[in-house]
């Protein structure tokens, strides 16, 4: 398969992607990536699940595949919306897996590509994509619950280095991660949201310690992050220091379209319907159906809807507050398929490991990380409803 040209007919680029997929694709990456234990995060310390993981995972990444919109000079295929629609939609008619999920991926690569310098970019960005670095996310501290800009963790000025002590919770991955990418109290002078740097931090850095969080599911994703005195080069801030908090929030919208993704039937996990078609009490229980009906019609207008502000993001307008939307509606539509697919297995839902008893009890975690429902909520009453605070 040659290199992607700008403009270039559809139809032939579907035809060029189904065949790449024919050819490179393994049998056993085609399962439709239905659990948790399928997914490939990456990282130095990422062991994979079978030799053909890692197969698929080095085939996409030389393609640009992994991210499929990035520039060709990161490490992605520059590829169009439309053209990365066709790549989507031939991969789910395949039921392939995505080669490689990250938080590099999801939020800090975006976030680079807009604030990052170019060094950085070309630094970061390709490790990125050929999975070789997992990071994780420094936002979130004890006693501040949603208030982001309430950090703590200072950044103490050493001339060429800062100095770092506080600590972070509920960093997911902490304890797996390569590299953290967190918000840094830098001046304590400034008003609130002014005194705070975005900046990259290596995990194996002599100071930072983690202590993963065991979850009601059994699972520990989440960790509590310390920094006793970490030397960081100021060349690792990314945007202006003391002006982290413009990097913050757009990628705090990315991380939650990110978590919007969750609801989207079309985009992860099994369709409602084929979930019920297997079920006997699917296919026999009235309301049931009526349920599952009308979940895969708000799934399919929460696609659509995701699929209009990605378009708008790509003509520079950006997603801005209706990120919030689309978090707190696929937060809901997640917890709503993993209930029905529950109440369809009946008892058997209720055995343990990676079963829908687990991924439901994840669901809960998806109305706080990233900004709690109530959050959520208020800013789509004030800043989009313009309702009275």
């Amino acid at each position: 398969m040659g290199e992607v040209n700008a403009g270039r007919d559809h139809a032939e680029f579907r035809r060029e992607v189904r065949e790449w997929l024919e050819t490179n694709c393994p049998p056993e990456m085609r399962d439709g990536a239905a659990g948790e234990s399928s997914i490939c995060w990456g990282g130095t310390t990422w062991v994979f699940t079978c030799d053909e993981q890692k197969i698929w995972l080095d085939r996409c990444a030389a393609r640009g595949f992994t991210v499929p919109t990035w520039p060709k000079a990161y490490g992605g295929a520059g590829l169009s919306r439309d053209e990365d629609k066709i790549l989507k939609q031939e991969m789910q008619a395949i039921g392939a897996r995505s080669p490689l999920d990250s938080f590099g991926i999801w939020m800090l690569g975006p976030a680079l590509l807009k604030f990052g310098t170019e060094e950085q970019k070309l630094h970061y960005l390709p490790p990125i994509a050929r999975g070789e670095i997992r990071w994780c996310q420094g936002y979130s501290e004890p006693g501040a619950g949603s208030d982001l800009a309430g950090v703590q963790t200072h950044a103490a000025d050493q001339g060429e280095t800062w100095l770092v002590n506080g600590q972070k919770i509920w960093t997911s991955y902490a304890d797996r991660a390569d590299w953290i990418f967190a918000l840094l109290r830098t001046n304590r002078d400034a008003k609130k949201h002014l005194g705070i740097s975005f900046v990259l931090m290596d995990m194996r850095s002599p100071g930072i310690t983690t202590r993963p969080i065991q979850l009601i599911s059994g699972a520990s994703p989440f960790c509590e992050t310390f920094f006793e005195n970490v030397e960081v080069p100021k060349t690792q801030v990314v945007g202006t220091i003391d002006r982290g908090w413009d990097v913050a929030k757009y990628l705090l919208t990315h991380e939650r379209e990110m978590i919007s993704n969750g609801g989207n039937a079309m985009g992860s996990g099994r369709a409602l319907g084929a979930v019920l078609t297997e079920s006997e009490t699917g296919q026999s229980d009235p309301v049931l159906r009526g349920d599952a009906m009308r979940a895969e019609v708000d799934s399919l207008a929460m696609a659509m809807t995701l699929e209009r502000y990605k378009d708008q993001a790509e003509g520079g307008q950006g997603v801005g507050d209706a990120s919030a939307m689309l978090k707190y509606m696929g937060t809901e539509l997640n917890k709503t398929r993993l209930e029905l697919i529950m109440a369809t297995d009946g008892a058997d839902a209720l055995t343990w490991g990676d079963t829908p008893a687990s991924s439901w009890l994840r669901t809960k975690a998806n109305s706080i990380e990233g900004g709690t429902s109530e959050v959520m909520l208020s800013i789509i009453s004030r800043r989009i409803l313009n309702l009275p605070g």
